[in-house]
């Protein structure tokens, strides 16, 4: 399928750069897109602008929480990130996992999300980094997957 090719080769960068207005052109552009950027191109850089930058922007959204009963309390996330999938074999103890061994053992291919965190104890801050809150289901091919 050389459409592309034949109907765009004379062109100069012009032309080539001139909006598309009919829909007859516009598919005649399809196949070029989808060899350049593929059918998943998009979802996969969907999720990785989610789980890199995103998912910060709900967290400042909701950085600071209080307590009406004690209003000296509070709880303050300083930083989240999703790490590299792995899998827990036994108490405390990971090790990485593929999305092909998460397909043979039935596993959901997943990765730790942690926070680091600040909160008060009586009169006292204190600081808690890398502290698990959940897992992530991975897409493959993302920035995330092994």
């Amino acid at each position: 399928m050389e459409i592309v090719g034949d109907d765009f080769a004379g062109m100069g960068p012009q032309q080539l750069a001139a909006p598309v207005n009919t829909v007859e052109d516009k598919w005649k552009l399809l196949p070029a897109f989808l060899k350049v950027k593929g059918l998943v191109k998009q979802h996969i850089d969907s999720f990785n602008y989610f789980i890199n930058v995103e998912i910060k922007k709900i967290m400042k959204a909701n950085e600071k929480i209080t307590s009406d009963a004690d209003p000296m309390w509070y709880l303050k996330y300083l930083n989240i990130y999703v790490g590299m999938p792995d899998v827990e074999e036994s108490f405390n103890v990971t090790r990485p996992v593929s999305p092909h061994e998460c397909r043979l053992r039935d596993m959901t291919y997943s990765a730790p999300i942690t926070v680091d965190i600040e909160y008060t104890r009586g009169s006292q801050r204190i600081i808690r980094n890398a502290l698990p809150i959940g897992r992530m289901p991975i897409m493959l091919r993302s920035s995330n997957c092994v």
